[in-house]
């Protein structure tokens, strides 16, 4: 059923359970796994001049960092890549350059809760992109996860 599975991260904590999800199921269905990072254009172009390289190579190395965490919660290898643009659309365009059959996600990324249920870059990409997108939002404290990223069914009873 999944032949090829792309996992978007940020970086952020939101992302630790969706990665975990993504793995588990690139397992389940012996799947190619890639992790992209995308380096956000619009951070690095909204920051002063004088510091725009800095934060360009800041932000590259943060997304490195997140996919070296990726790769290290695998347990095959898995392929990465750093891109740079509108994250939602290089997203879109790396799954289809890869002809992936899912893309993995958290709900909220480095920026908060700065959207009501989803962030804006999820919800971006799950209405543009041409493959489905597994959206996985992390739990809330009172919420018990069984560190395989799945919900423990008595804690929600």
């Amino acid at each position: 059923m999944f032949d090829t599975i792309v996992i978007a991260t940020d970086g952020s904590e939101s992302v630790r359970r969706a990665v975990s999800v993504a793995l588990d199921l690139a397992e389940r269905f012996d799947a190619a796994v890639h992790a992209l990072y995308v380096v956000d254009e619009g951070e690095v172009e909204s920051s002063p001049d004088q510091v725009r390289e800095e934060m360009r190579a800041a932000l590259d190395d943060d997304g490195r960092a997140a996919l070296e965490d990726i790769e290290t919660a695998a347990d095959r290898p898995i392929t990465t890549a750093v891109r740079e643009g509108r994250p939602a659309t290089k997203i879109r365009e790396y799954a289809t350059e890869h002809d992936a059959d899912m893309v993995a996600m958290g709900t909220r990324g480095r920026h908060g809760e700065n959207r009501f249920l989803i962030g804006s870059v999820a919800e971006r990409v799950v209405r543009t992109c041409p493959v489905p997108v597994l959206t996985v939002r992390q739990l809330d404290e009172s919420e018990h996860d069984g560190g395989d990223g799945v919900r423990d069914a008595a804690a929600s009873a």
